[in-house]
């Protein structure tokens, strides 16, 4: 009987111990749910949210733009002569060179009807196609840089030349049954306008390489 009545107190002693345990500490009850201290969750996220809130504001604030927008597009900038010298000079020089390459076949077929001693109304012709193509070249250029290259100067020679030849021979076939061939008559003797004609060839020639290595 002493016994139990000893476990009796022994047990009551620790349930009250438990319960002001419970009492001091705040300690949840079965069913009554967390009763402690909660941290202020919104504090510690705030500064994200603002920071995301300010970048989202900055990007609305960034107007769209379309890639193909006429108002986008740029001009090119060929007031300016950085632009001109470096970008477009490329273009440039490959025109002047697509001009002198059209003059190269010009000069092939003189060159030939010279060789082939054609009649003289052919090699005038052939002269007088030539001499207008390089009139329309010296315009082209006379006023730019290219007018300072060798291939330049060099077709301006052989266009003075091929025309006082082409003259020559078309006053000799007119006036030669008119003229004898001593004092003023020697410039049409036959001998004369065959060594003009073989100067106009190795000149042809000539011209013809300067033109083909034009860079």
């Amino acid at each position: 009987m002493k016994k139990i009545n000893l476990v009796v107190l022994v047990i009551g002693l620790l349930i009250g111990q438990v319960s002001c345990y419970a009492k001091d500490n705040k300690l949840p009850v079965q069913g009554s749910g967390y009763v402690g201290t909660l941290p202020d969750l919104p504090a510690y996220h705030q500064p994200e949210q603002d920071s995301a809130e300010k970048k989202d504001s900055s990007v609305q604030a960034i107007p769209s733009k379309k890639f193909n927008s006429e108002n986008e597009l740029k001009p090119v900038p060929d007031d300016n002569p950085a632009f001109v010298n470096i970008i477009l000079k490329p273009e440039k020089a490959s025109k002047y060179l697509n001009d002198v390459h059209e003059i190269i076949p010009l000069l092939e077929e003189i060159y030939d009807l010279i060789d082939e001693n054609k009649n003289v109304q052919l090699f005038n012709a052939k002269v007088y196609y030539f001499n207008k193509s390089v009139d329309y070249f010296r315009d082209k250029y006379a006023d730019k840089p290219e007018s300072n290259y060798i291939s330049y100067k060099k077709l301006m020679e052989l266009n003075i030349h091929s025309r006082s030849v082409a003259l020559l021979r078309a006053e000799a076939k007119k006036y030669n049954p008119y003229l004898s061939y001593s004092g003023a008559g020697y410039i049409y003797d036959p001998n004369n306008l065959n060594e003009q004609l073989g100067y106009l060839k190795d000149e042809i020639r000539q011209v013809i390489l300067v033109l083909r290595e034009a860079n």
